[in-house]
C-alpha cells in the first residue's frame, strides 16, 4: 500500500510541473502588445475572471486592476478609457492619468455596487459589459442606417471620438478613437470596408498601421503607435485606435462585410 501511495503522489507532482509549465489562457499573441500582468495562482475568482475574457463577446475588454497602467502607445491597458468611461457614468472624478490607483479602484467599486455586481475594485469582464454600453454617449445621433438588421456596421462620431459597431442592428461594441485633423478631416459620409492589411506600413509616413481597415480612399480603421489619448492630438484623415482594439474589430469584422459611416462635426 506505501508504494502505491508513493507512485501516487510521484504522478500527481509530475501532473502539476507539467500544468505549471502551459501559457496562461488567454495570452496575447501579438509582439508589439503587451498583456496585463500574471494573475497570482492563489486567487481563483482573478483566474476566472480573466478566462472569462473573449475579445470577441459584446463589449469585451480585458482585465484590469490596481497597479497597470498605460505607459506606452503599445502597451495599453485601458486605464485611461476606463476613467473616461467612469468620469460619463458619474462615478469618477478624478484626472485622466492612465494609472490605476486606489482613487480609481474605489471608482470602479461604486460603478459595480450601483451596477448591482459584485464589488472588487477590479474592472473584470462583467463591469465592462455593464459600463460600456451604459457610456455610449450620442445614441440618437447614431445614424439609423448603423442600425439596420442586417450586417455588420462601424460608425464613428467624429464629435464625440467613438467608434461604434453594430451587428443585425444590435449595439455591440464601442471605442474611443481619434481621427483626421481640421486640414486632414476624416471624411464624412457612407462607405464600407474595400481593402484589409494586417501589417501594413503608410507609404506616405512609413509608419506602421497594424490591422488596417480602408474605407474611403486612404483612410482606414487602424492601430496607432502613436496615440496614448483619444482626446489628444488628430490622425492624417485615418480612424486611430488603441492597437489591442483594432486588433479586436479586426477579428470581430476581417472575414466579413462591413459598412462604414462617418459622421456628426469635426473635433
Amino acid at each position: 500500500m506505501k508504494r502505491v501511495a508513493t507512485v501516487a503522489a510521484t504522478i500527481a507532482l509530475a501532473g502539476g510541473l507539467v500544468l505549471s509549465l502551459l501559457p496562461a489562457a488567454g495570452a496575447s499573441s501579438g509582439p508589439s502588445i503587451s498583456t496585463s500582468a500574471p494573475v497570482a495562482s492563489s486567487s481563483n475568482a482573478s483566474v476566472d475572471e480573466r478566462l472569462a475574457y473573449k475579445p470577441r463577446q459584446r463589449f469585451a475588454r480585458e482585465f484590469v486592476r490596481r497597479g497597470d497602467v498605460d505607459s506606452s502607445p503599445s502597451n495599453i491597458k485601458h486605464v485611461r478609457e476606463l476613467q473616461y468611461r467612469l468620469t460619463w457614468a458619474g462615478a469618477y472624478n478624478g484626472p485622466i492619468t492612465g494609472r490605476f490607483d486606489s482613487r480609481l479602484s474605489g471608482a470602479v467599486k461604486r460603478f459595480q455596487k450601483r451596477s448591482k455586481l459584485r464589488v472588487t475594485g477590479v474592472a473584470n469582464v462583467h463591469t465592462w459589459k455593464k459600463l460600456i454600453p451604459k457610456t455610449v454617449r450620442g445614441r440618437k445621433a447614431v445614424p439609423q442606417g448603423c442600425k439596420v438588421r442586417t450586417g455588420w456596421h462601424a460608425c464613428y462620431d467624429r464629435s464625440r471620438h467613438q467608434v461604434t459597431l453594430w451587428k443585425r442592428g444590435k449595439l455591440w461594441n464601442s471605442w474611443l478613437v481619434r481621427g483626421g485633423s481640421s486640414s486632414t478631416q476624416t471624411r464624412v459620409g457612407r462607405s464600407e470596408v474595400y481593402f484589409r492589411n494586417k501589417d501594413h506600413v503608410s507609404s506616405l509616413f512609413g509608419s506602421p498601421m497594424p490591422y488596417s481597415q480602408f474605407f474611403d480612399g486612404g483612410q482606414a480603421f487602424h492601430g496607432s503607435t502613436l496615440m496614448m489619448n483619444p482626446f489628444v492630438g488628430h490622425s492624417h484623415g485615418c480612424v486611430n485606435m488603441y492597437i489591442k482594439d483594432a486588433r479586436q474589430l479586426w477579428q470581430l469584422t476581417a472575414h466579413r462585410e462591413l459598412k462604414v459611416r462617418v459622421y456628426g462635426a469635426w473635433s
